[in-house]
């Protein structure tokens, strides 16, 4: 199996979300988007406008985020989060749905709440992927494991007319024995179990973790669609150093282990 430069950039959704960054800084990273030709940037609310200035004639698309990144505010402000973002040009949405609530099993508010931001979005000819924050599931929740719960919300998010479903934030810090936090994002357990919940009619998007070339393959190995990313550059590089070096090799899928990113 052979995969273009193309196939791999097509991929990355690089992401403009950390708090630090400024409008310099967001500026740039339109630009090194544009420039690596990847699918598209996921930027802050209030710059959505401006990066589609930014993007326009590069073929690469403005999303960005809604609820983020706790999920924590209610089902209206990200209904209206999310017609704010497509009237400024986003066409694509990551969403975080209310994890309160689907730890305590509350279907209904979750799958109304995710419904909502979805007809808001296709009205507007947008796409949405959902993020479920699976750092924070693996416990379980609502009387189910934690793989229970991510195959139910999974089913769930594709009821409410889903695009994606998706592993992570990237901010989704739990804290560690050592008193500490850190997270795992997308784990190659996690893609799997996801991709296997949902139907074709719903694609998978990693995110959290996923810096170097080799993670960009497993992921795809395993049925995503995109990955959010902000080392865009060190792995399309990466894919062009080893095209020159006679050494590009894709991994085959079975080689694939069970960690993190």
């Amino acid at each position: 199996m052979t995969l273009s430069y193309e196939e791999l950039a097509s991929m990355i959704d690089h992401s403009l979300l950390h708090p630090t960054l400024t409008d310099a800084d967001l500026q740039a990273g339109c630009a090194l988007a544009a420039r690596y030709r990847v699918a598209s940037v996921c930027i802050k609310p209030y710059a959505v406008a401006q990066a589609v200035e930014w993007l326009e004639g590069t073929g690469v698309a403005v999303g960005t985020v809604v609820g983020f990144p706790h999920g924590s505010s209610s089902p209206e402000s990200k209904w209206r989060e999310t017609d704010l973002a497509c009237a400024d040009g986003a066409t694509e949405i990551d969403m975080v749905i209310n994890i309160g609530k689907a730890l305590g099993g509350d279907w209904e508010f979750v799958e109304a709440e995710i419904r909502g931001v979805c007809e808001i979005a296709h009205r507007h000819g947008a796409r949405v992927k959902v993020i479920l924050e699976n750092d924070y599931l693996g416990g379980g929740g609502a009387g189910l494991s934690g793989d229970e719960l991510k195959r139910t919300l999974c089913q769930r998010c594709e009821s409410a007319g889903a695009d994606w479903v998706k592993t992570s934030t990237g901010f989704g810090f739990v804290k560690q024995p050592g008193g500490g936090y850190n997270y795992e994002g997308a784990t190659e357990h996690d893609l799997a179990l996801m991709r296997a919940a949902v139907s074709e009619n719903v694609q998978v998007k990693a995110a959290g973790g996923v810096r170097d070339l080799d993670g960009l393959l497993r992921v795809r190995a395993l049925g995503a669609s995109r990955c959010g990313a902000t080392a865009t550059a060190a792995m399309l590089d990466e894919y062009q150093r080893r095209v020159a070096a006679g050494t590009w090799v894709v991994p085959a899928a079975s080689g694939l282990g069970g960690g993190g990113y």
